[in-house]
């Protein structure tokens, strides 16, 4: 089973490449962030016409996260636990359980808040959306089950994620205080695919448009697939597909993908 997750900010600038990425690689599940679309206004039909089932949680000109399987879709949530559901609460978490021939297993769209900068209220939220997410995190391990959680983390887990760490000192991305709650999910249990299967640098996932940084290969790691104890048993391999940030008018992401025997 092939799993992937990667925020394509825009579904209406970015659906050309992402659907010619899918016919490319025909991943089995596809977590997607930053689709920046309400739920009336996504396009449905092009994913299903693919085969894919598909559940959105959009919000107009921001956010929005969504899931695309080729295996029916059992239950959703839209929404991360332990938040005000209210009407301005963020689009940033959509989880569903995915029926496969081997049982089910549960995904996770994520897409974390950015938290800059550091000395306002967005650093605050940050940090407690990551307590919410840890805490839910934590329940979920206890049903056992192949769980992946994906999605733009907006965390640069360790040092040799990013190109240089001088630039970074001040971004909330790389706070200790982001990268300590980050680190507690892998306390937890889970498995960061990426480097269960490399050790290596310049394993990246995002280039930001400016300043030349694809060009330079100035980036850095952010988007990431946890895995839970059950289906990090089944990983057989991960990788970044980078190319697509060379592609016409990209994504400043490109998608990270993690390969089950499932």
């Amino acid at each position: 089973m092939k799993i992937a997750t990667w925020n394509i900010n825009g579904i209406k600038a970015r659906l050309p490449n992402l659907l010619l990425w899918l016919k490319e690689n025909m991943p089995d599940i596809v977590c997607l962030q930053e689709i920046k679309s309400v739920e009336e206004k996504f396009p449905y039909e092009p994913f299903e016409d693919l085969g894919y089932n598909v559940s959105v949680w959009g919000q107009k000109s921001f956010n929005g996260v969504a899931i695309l399987s080729k295996k029916r879709i059992d239950e959703i949530i839209c929404g991360l636990p332990g938040s005000a559901q209210n009407e301005n609460e963020q689009a940033r978490y959509l989880e569903a359980v995915i029926s496969t021939d081997q049982g089910a297993i549960r995904v996770a769209s994520i897409y974390l808040p950015n938290g800059n900068p550091v000395d306002s209220e967005k650093f605050t939220y940050k940090l407690d959306w990551m307590d919410r997410l840890y805490a839910h995190a934590q329940k979920l391990l206890k049903y056992e089950e192949f769980l992946v959680l994906g999605g733009d983390y907006n965390v640069i887990p360790e040092p040799h994620d990013i190109y240089n760490v001088e630039a970074v000192l001040d971004n909330a991305l790389f706070q200790i205080e982001s990268r300590t709650r980050y680190h507690s999910l892998l306390a937890l249990g889970y498995s960061d695919a990426m480097r269960a299967c490399h050790d290596g640098t310049d394993l990246y996932t995002f280039w930001d448009y400016k300043d030349g940084a694809w060009k330079k290969n100035n980036g850095m790691r952010i988007d990431h697939l946890l895995l839970s104890p059950q289906a990090s048993d089944h990983l057989v391999s991960a990788e970044i597909d980078a190319k697509t940030r060379s592609w016409e008018k990209p994504s400043d992401h490109a998608p990270v993908i993690a390969v089950l025997d499932l």
